[in-house]
């Protein structure tokens, strides 16, 4: 039997001055960038979170918690990449990822194959099972103001 697992992550962030914006493992090009202790890629930090949840590895800020100086403008893509390590400690695989991101600006959609290409590796999984969609929140609280950003990410893992 197999045995399949399914995991549910969110983050959100705020958008500030002066930082990059980083999502899904790309840099865009925006005036404004998500603050945070890390590099704050709210699409990686929130399928990093799915993950752990479907192994019941606890969650993301008890792996690398932001009072940690190691993870201080720490890459996501690293903190990811480690997801994946324990995640194979306990004889785990990741089946595939469905994410959304949740923000007014900028557009995700052409960059949507990028970010694909930079994960696949990472998760050790085909492109075609890392869906990456985003919506606005229709102008609506603080994502519609442009104050912040919002991931959700589902993942299914089953055992080797």
């Amino acid at each position: 039997m197999v045995n399949f697992r399914i995991g549910f992550g969110y983050d959100v962030h705020p958008l500030g001055e002066g930082r990059e914006l980083w999502l899904g493992g790309v840099k865009l090009e925006f005036d404004k960038g998500c603050v945070g202790h890390s590099d704050a890629d709210v699409l990686l930090h929130a399928i990093c979170d799915a993950l752990l949840g479907a192994a019941n590895l606890r969650d993301i800020g008890f792996h690398f918690p932001n009072t940690d100086e190691r993870y201080k403008g720490a890459d996501s893509k690293l903190l990811l990449k480690e997801v994946v390590r324990l995640l194979k400690e306990k004889n785990y695989a990741i089946g595939n990822i469905d994410a959304t991101l949740n923000l007014e600006a900028p557009k995700i959609n052409p960059h949507i194959e990028k970010m694909q290409k930079i994960m696949a590796p990472i998760l050790e999984i085909d492109e075609d099972n890392i869906s990456v969609k985003a919506t606005t929140n229709e102008k609506l609280g603080y994502v519609g103001r442009g104050e912040g950003v919002n991931a959700y990410a589902v993942a299914l893992i089953y055992k080797k």
